[in-house]
């Protein structure tokens, strides 16, 4: 979302279209945004209701949720913004406002991929090393991490405030409006920020929750316990919706990095630019999507438990992931194979339990 009004500057012929120019682009992208605005919101809040309110015993999985949902139900609240934007296809918040709203995206957006990633390792502890999660993933340390998590977040979001700003443009009418876009002066800067968000904000996490599942599977395969196929389904599912809502987005930005290899008079460039350009606004959007399907699939896991608890169901469902605290002391009496099964099977990677009853 850092770039939903990406504006390529060309300093020979003054080119300065931005992607609020594509009509079918910016009304595709506001369509999206204005869904996701309205699941995304109501559905971390209940979450965060829950979690608070609701939930009795909360193990560091429920502590890892309850920080996505903020992050992504802050994210989503943010979007109002740039649908307004998109719908008038010019800036009329201000300067600080452009700078700002794009930098708490770009936070949250970090915060979020980094999150899951947090989840996927500790599920890794869990049930590789179960004996060792006591030791290696309290509920203080995972506190730390969380701690600073945030910090370097909001340090690693800087370039999207230092490389955005609001300028005059025209749009294809030649009618005159403005533009929250990036004030990129040298290819370099353009190389760096995009380069920089797409390996920090998503190989080097996205490879990290790719090994972890890796070994979590390698584990569960190697144990007898029934519910390990309906666990390795639950687990792709997650990955797969997490690279396939991301990758668009992030090809985008190496094929804006690319452009900047080419010359300013190279037919390749121009055709990278176009479509980076008229893509920008719909991968951003879909890229957001992810920040809302999480209480999707919490709804879908927890669905045996609302006619029993009513609003209470993701509550319940949080409530079992307290197995992820009492698994070690289970370790000492029972054998390895179970104690990694049982605590597999307590929370998936983005903290849904499963119960043993197939619930």
């Amino acid at each position: 979302m850092s770039n939903l009004s990406h504006s390529f500057v060309n300093d020979t012929n003054h080119e300065h279209d931005s992607v609020v120019s594509n009509d079918f682009s910016t009304a595709l992208g506001a369509l999206i945004l204005s869904l996701v605005f309205l699941l995304g919101v109501p559905g971390n809040l209940f979450i965060v209701w829950s979690i608070l309110a609701r939930t009795r015993r909360r193990s560091v999985t429920t502590l890892l949720i309850l920080n996505l949902a903020c992050a992504d139900g802050f994210l989503m609240a943010l979007t109002i913004f740039f649908i307004v934007y998109l719908a008038k296809q010019t800036w009329v918040f201000g300067d600080i406002m452009c700078k700002g709203l794009f930098y708490l995206c770009n936070s949250n957006m970090y915060a979020s991929i980094f999150l899951i990633t947090l989840m996927s390792v500790h599920r890794l502890v869990a049930v590789v090393f179960p004996k060792k999660v006591h030791s290696l993933a309290s509920k203080k340390i995972v506190r730390r991490m969380i701690i600073g998590m945030w910090v370097v977040v909001m340090v690693i979001a800087i370039p999207s405030l230092v490389f955005r700003d609001v300028r005059e443009d025209k749009d294809e009418r030649n009618k005159k409006r403005l533009v929250c876009a990036p004030n990129h002066t040298l290819p370099r800067h353009v190389r760096f920020q995009y380069a920089f968000e797409t390996v920090a904000g998503f190989i080097l996490p996205y490879a990290v929750i790719i090994f972890s599942y890796v070994l979590i599977l390698r584990r569960l395969r190697q144990t007898k316990f029934r519910r390990k196929v309906r666990s390795e389904k639950l687990i792709l599912a997650i990955v797969v919706m997490f690279g396939l809502f991301w990758l668009p987005y992030h090809v985008i930005n190496m094929i804006q990095v690319a452009a900047e290899w080419y010359s300013e008079t190279s037919p390749t460039r121009e055709i990278l630019d176009h479509i980076s350009k008229s893509s920008r606004a719909v991968t951003s959007a879909l890229a957001f999507i992810s920040s809302c399907a999480n209480p999707v699939l919490y709804t879908f896991a927890g669905k045996s438990y609302i006619k029993q608890n009513g609003f209470g169901f993701m509550a319940r469902l949080f409530e079992g992931t307290s197995m992820d605290q009492t698994g070690n002391k289970k370790s000492r009496t029972m054998g390895k194979d179970n104690v990694g099964t049982s605590m597999a099977d307590s929370s998936n990677s983005t903290g849904v339990p499963i119960s043993q009853n197939g619930s």
